[in-house]
């Protein structure tokens, strides 16, 4: 029996899941502006797993969101997945934010374009298949009227995340598409990809794994008067 915890903060969505042989079993999770993934992170993790009837040692390993995405929420994501994995003697397991979003999409054809809101008109980026294979790589982008301007024509492109909704005055041809429902990241979407690099025996380094912020962090600083 392979079970596994599904940890995603990499946004202002606290999120876990709880799967057992690639089935979910559980879920928690919840999206607050002042980013609650301290608080809530691991009352989360212990009530998920006393209500399935598991406790830690019964886990097979501990999958985590390595980013892009907020900073904060990221660092308290990974830095309790590493000591949980490192307490427990178990692998750890890192998948890609953006690939977590476009899971969300089921479309038959086209592109799928996950985006993780960076301020401004800046955003996170990617671009999937639409059956989520990665055909260009992350980037942080600042969106304009060219930008994808080589995806316009006849083949459907979907603009999918917290930050696609912003970019839809901008973006205007019309084989553009974009989810008007604001879209988080969650760990209901992790349960088949950690389950598969579970299998594949895909882990990452407890020990040295970083999240991948894309940008470097810089403290903001007071004006000065």
């Amino acid at each position: 029996m392979i079970v596994l915890l599904n940890v995603e903060t990499a946004t202002k969505n606290c999120s876990v899941s709880l799967s057992v042989d690639g089935t979910q079993v559980g879920m928690k999770e919840i999206a607050e502006e002042n980013f609650s993934h301290a608080e809530k992170l691991h009352v989360f993790i212990e009530e998920l797993l006393k209500e399935n009837g598991f406790s830690m040692k019964n886990l097979s390993a501990i999958a985590v969101s390595q980013g892009p995405g907020s900073y904060t929420g990221l660092r308290i994501g990974v830095s309790s997945v590493k000591g949980l994995c490192y307490g427990l003697n178990i692998p750890m397991i890192a998948i890609d934010t953006l690939q977590i979003i476009a899971k969300q999409l089921q479309v038959t054809s086209g592109w799928i374009i996950p985006m993780i809101d960076a301020r401004r008109m800046e955003v996170f980026c990617a671009t999937f298949s639409h059956d989520w294979d990665l055909v260009k790589p992350i980037e942080a982008k600042v969106i304009d009227e060219a930008s994808f301007s080589e995806l316009e024509g006849d083949i459907p492109v979907y603009f999918i995340g917290d930050g696609a909704m912003k970019c839809a005055p901008v973006l205007t041809a019309a084989n553009f598409h974009f989810c008007e429902i604001i879209v988080y990241p969650s760990a209901k979407e992790m349960v088949a990809l950690s389950y598969e690099k579970y299998q594949a025996k895909d882990f990452v380094d407890v020990a040295y794994f970083e999240p991948y912020y894309l940008k470097d962090f810089v403290m903001p600083t007071k004006k000065q008067k």
